[in-house]
């Protein structure tokens, strides 16, 4: 079959997917993506393209993802007719990223070559992370602003033949009239490489020995230290933990920018602005900043963590929480909706008020001095992402099936066995 995978940030979702259908060795793949640093993937043709025009400064509010959108979305429709006049390449199918446009005109390059759209987010002015935080109120014209944004999906929706939605939260956001074409499943967790590992042990540069499982690690990743990722909370919580457990050492992933959400106004970002905030009431030798790390380091240090910290407002969940959870960690987490979808209070996590620090501190408090107490936990997590959100035996089947349900016989993909 021939497969053109579409997404700015390659790879993106289909990390797993793409990877696993190029190794099969019975497939024509191609990627086409915005981004410079693109990954150069065995069996995979990757192909960049350029955005057809990028909004002025002053673009008007209300109009300017749409023309971001359109842009990208033609600049991405060039590409793919290039690739198809200089290289000979028509797909059987399109599997992409609707978010920010891509696929908006790929039915005018190919009616009849069927697509399937990634749908991650639909703004919504109540249960999402805008208006969450009462620290953050929203302004008068954020109403307009947010529904303008749903340009993009509302469009992709008529372009697409089938919809997909990683959790049912992220569907549910989404109108109701969008959910029968849509199918809900997971990108996939690789829980056979991503196992508990109890004699794990991790070096840091300023500590004369090397961490082991009997040390009471603290853990908390996010792509950037931002709100949205409750990363002012997480802060707020280090004073008690720190005084309470003498021994505990916090070992924190992240970068300095922002992924989601607003700004911080400290000139430093949310990581100094916290840091002004609590900093005075820290033991800094046992906190580490470790920036943005290589995937192998982050995974020794998951496994390595006695409680692994994971809060969010509501927002799509993050890979790294069910990653945590396949490699046994036991997680407290915030007591928000796309959580509870993956986690169930003192079965295979700990859920905690998002707005509560103490609580936090209270609950990884408890973690620390009684690890036996919850054991448990961590093997229950485990337990439940292989049975739910397992690349190999859960999701990848599914991906395949609505896949070759709008190809013909003869262009299905083969899984082993079949």
């Amino acid at each position: 079959m021939n497969i053109l995978f579409v997404h700015q940030n390659m790879p993106g979702q289909y990390r797993e997917l793409v990877q696993w259908l190029a190794a099969t060795g019975q497939h024509r793949i191609y990627f086409l993506t915005q981004r410079k640093n693109a990954p150069d993937l065995p069996g995979v043709e990757t192909r960049k393209y350029q955005t057809h025009r990028t909004p002025a400064k002053d673009a008007y509010g209300l109009s300017r993802v749409w023309e971001e959108a359109t842009g990208a979305g033609f600049g991405a429709a060039v590409a793919a007719r290039r690739i198809e006049l200089q290289e000979g390449f028509r797909p059987d199918i399109v599997v992409g990223h609707v978010g920010w446009g891509e696929l908006t005109f790929f039915k005018q390059i190919w009616a009849d070559v069927p697509i399937i759209g990634f749908f991650e987010y639909y703004y919504n002015l109540t249960g999402g992370s805008v208006g969450f935080d009462p620290d953050e109120p929203i302004s008068d014209h954020a109403p307009f602003m947010m529904h303008a944004r749903n340009a993009v999906p509302l469009a992709n929706i008529e372009t697409v033949d089938l919809g997909h939605c990683p959790t049912y939260w992220q569907r549910d956001r989404f109108p109701r009239s969008f959910h029968d074409r849509m199918y809900v499943c997971h990108d996939g967790i690789r829980t056979d490489r991503l196992r508990p590992d109890p004699d794990v042990s991790l070096g840091l540069g300023r500590l004369s020995r090397e961490l082991t499982r009997k040390d009471e690690v603290v853990t908390y990743v996010s792509r950037n230290l931002e709100r949205t990722r409750g990363f002012h909370i997480f802060m707020r919580s280090l004073p008690r933990i720190l005084r309470e457990r003498p021994e505990a050492r916090i070992l924190i992933v992240g970068g300095n920018d922002v992924s989601y959400g607003g700004k911080s106004q400290h000139p430093g970002g949310l990581r100094a602005e916290m840091e002004a905030e609590v900093g005075k009431n820290l033991d800094w030798d046992r906190v580490h900043f470790l920036g943005n790390i290589p995937y192998p380091l982050y995974q020794k240090m998951i496994q390595l963590s006695r409680c692994h910290i994971y809060l969010t407002m509501p927002f799509v969940l993050s890979w790294s929480l069910l990653e945590s959870m396949s490699m046994g960690a036991t997680i407290v987490a915030s007591d928000v909706a796309p959580v509870r979808e993956a986690i169930t209070h003192n079965e295979t996590g700990l859920l905690v008020d998002f707005f509560d620090p103490d609580a936090v501190a209270a609950q990884v408090v408890k973690v620390l001095a009684n690890p036996q107490d919850y054991a448990h936990i961590g093997k229950a997590a485990r337990d439940h992402v292989v049975k739910e959100y397992d690349f190999l035996t859960k999701c990848l089947p599914e991906h395949i099936a609505q896949i070759n349900a709008l190809v013909p016989l003869d262009k299905q993909i083969r899984m082993p066995g079949s």
